[in-house]
């Protein structure tokens, strides 16, 4: 009987755990912290698997054990405070920079072409100042900004409904940026985009024809890309059967098994890994997930894989509870792209994808990479703010820090004035009465009307005095 009970009691104790952490998954901000929780987590873990895989390297190219780990250490100091910044900038701003840095992002990829520094036959830096920079990385931010203001742009005044609309100019600025980095010879890059292009079309709800239509183009435009370049083909073949050639295209694949092997349940110990020391090539930044299941086994790996997996739930949970169509694109497009790349890192090292060279975000090496996906998260973390919940849970709370220092600066109307100027066009859209559009004749009118004049029955009547 006291058996019976002490389990009972463990049960009820256990339900009522259960209980509590669902209901907290209902809090206001669950969103915001899941988000800021695991992106430091992430950023914590990257540093951490930096210095280990790079020591080796690092003491052979410079003689110091942490050359570039301090480089990578250099890039997070620089990407945390532009995070922070940016979780807390009104929703109107990113829907202002969406055009300027598109075309500030096809400028410099197309001077990456013609003056980028190549490595390993591709060509996908840019030195600038004695800076080396990887274009691309911001491009992607850049990208899934523009596309979601326009499509939001679209939807507020009802244009969605026909395929022209949902393709133009989304589709050929994304063909533009694919091109560019197709010419560098960074294919992961151009996949990266296109996951991104279908990830905006799918949220936005674009007609089973056309994205099974989209879909299909850009397997096809896959299977082209590799087919007219014998490395990639090389790859390909070296995916299907990595033993049949062990020392050329499917030694980086066998190593990385090697890796993951010899890691076994619970690692080999932080720091213990034997394929840094040469064996596994670019260990830091296309493979740094190889190492981790070497240092710290499948629990390790499932642990990291657990978390890239709260970050893209709690990124989808933003774009399902926001209101307005902005937050809802950017959101999507943010996670679709980093989960994308997530799935291609981790297919890659354990054998179900060719290598593409896609780092794993925040835990790759890589400043380019490291820096813009911190501001991504930013953004993903103003935009959890605009969940009504949370809004509401901000507001009761006064100005933050950040709020105050803005202030101090002198940019509390600024950021006051593009909070409202994001809201009206929402707020015209949830009143019902449609987005402001010009009218016959430089006047207003809503969209009911903005074909052609305003009916007479429909001009309201004033009383003139005489």
């Amino acid at each position: 009987m006291a058996r019976a009970k002490a389990r009972t009691d463990a049960g009820g104790r256990g339900h009522a755990l259960w209980r509590e952490w669902a209901r907290s998954l209902d809090r206001p901000l669950t969103s915001y912290y899941l988000i800021l929780g695991t992106a430091v987590l992430l950023i914590a873990l990257g540093l951490v698997m930096v210095l280990s895989s790079t020591m080796v390297k690092s003491i052979t190219e410079t003689g110091s054990s942490f050359s570039l780990f301090q480089k990578q250490l250099v890039s997070a100091v620089v990407g945390l405070p532009l995070m922070i910044l940016a979780s807390h900038m009104p929703q109107a701003l990113f829907r202002l920079v969406g055009y300027p840095t598109m075309i500030l992002s096809v400028a410099l990829l197309l001077l990456t072409v013609f003056q980028g520094v190549e490595v390993n036959g591709a060509t996908r830096w840019l030195d600038v100042g004695g800076l080396v920079v990887q274009p691309s990385e911001p491009a992607k931010l850049s990208f899934a900004l523009w596309g979601a203001n326009i499509l939001a742009r679209k939807d507020e005044l009802r244009e969605l409904t026909e395929w022209r609309h949902l393709l133009i100019p989304l589709l050929p600025g994304c063909g533009l940026l694919v091109l560019l980095v197709l010419l560098g010879s960074n294919l992961s890059t151009a996949l990266v985009f296109l996951i991104t292009f279908l990830g905006l079309l799918w949220v936005v709800g674009a007609p089973g024809r056309l994205f099974v239509t989209m879909f299909g183009l850009v397997l096809a435009l896959a299977v082209i890309v590799i087919a007219i370049e014998p490395y990639r083909m090389a790859r390909v073949t070296s995916f299907l059967d990595p033993g049949a050639d062990p020392l050329g295209s499917g030694n980086q694949s066998l190593h990385g098994l090697y890796a993951l092997g010899t890691g076994g349940i619970f690692g080999v110990g932080i720091g213990a890994s034997r394929e840094k020391w040469g064996f596994l090539p670019f260990a830091e930044s296309d493979f740094v997930f190889a190492i981790i299941g070497e240092e710290f086994g499948l629990i390790g790996t499932l642990l990291v894989l657990a978390l890239f997996g709260v970050l893209g739930y709690a990124g989808l949970r933003v774009a399902t509870r926001v209101k307005e169509p902005f937050p809802r694109l950017a959101s999507f497009a943010i996670v679709t792209w980093l989960m994308g790349q997530v799935m291609i890192n981790v297919g890659a090292v354990i054998g179900l994808l060719p290598v593409t060279g896609v780092p794993l975000p925040l835990v790759s090496y890589g400043g380019s990479s490291l820096i813009t996906t911190m501001v991504a998260l930013g953004v993903l973390l103003a935009l959890a703010k605009a969940e009504p919940q949370a809004a509401r849970a901000l507001e009761a709370r006064g100005p933050s820090q950040v709020q105050r220092a803005l202030s101090w600066l002198g940019l509390e109307n600024f950021v006051a004035s593009m909070n409202n100027r994001g809201g009206t066009a929402s707020r015209r859209v949830a009143a019902g009465r449609g987005p402001r559009t010009p009218g016959p004749r430089g006047g207003r009118t809503t969209a009911k009307h903005r074909n052609g004049p305003v009916p007479a029955g429909d001009r309201p009547r004033r009383n003139r005095q005489r």
